[in-house]
């Protein structure tokens, strides 16, 4: 899986959380914790296919422009990374006498992609606002159920 994922959801969560006020790909960067051209890389990505808007200027920024329970993982996941589980390089030649080697591309093509399919189907259950609430309630990631459901009221501390 690449980074890119990573940086999209943290971003759209990082703007869900403010919800109020615009992000700079400076504060963004700070918090994903990665250069800020890697930053604005993926945020034109997502400004591109309608989860960002954006206004330029010295108090510009990005704002989320879709609802926070309605951007799933799946559809970031298929954006920005898919195709990635599977590897750059697979053992094996077509072609070949040896039926193991002869094979074994197009077994493992056909694993690693419904690997794909699995994973994006987990992740298509699972929306930035999900994730959001993980994060307040401080849950660690193994806790975190693929819920999504209606929008859940938070409880004041």
């Amino acid at each position: 899986m690449n980074s890119e994922f990573t940086i999209a959801v943290h971003c759209l969560v990082f703007l869900s959380m403010r919800s109020e006020c615009m992000a700079n790909s400076e504060d963004l960067s700070q918090s994903v914790g990665t250069h800020p051209a890697r930053v604005r890389k993926v945020l034109s990505v997502l400004r591109k296919h309608g989860y960002l808007t954006t206004k330029e200027g010295a108090h510009g920024g990005y704002l989320l422009s879709r609802p926070s329970e309605e951007i799933k993982l799946g559809e970031l996941y298929r954006l920005v990374a898919g195709g990635s589980l599977g590897p750059s390089w697979c053992s094996g030649e077509s072609g070949s006498p040896c039926k193991v080697s002869s094979n074994m591309q197009g077994v493992m093509g056909a694993i690693y992609d419904g690997g794909e399919e699995a994973l994006s189907a987990y992740f298509d259950r699972i929306s930035i606002l999900d994730v959001q609430q993980s994060i307040e309630r401080g849950e660690s990631p193994l806790s975190m159920k693929a819920c999504s459901g209606p929008k859940q009221e938070q409880e004041k501390s």
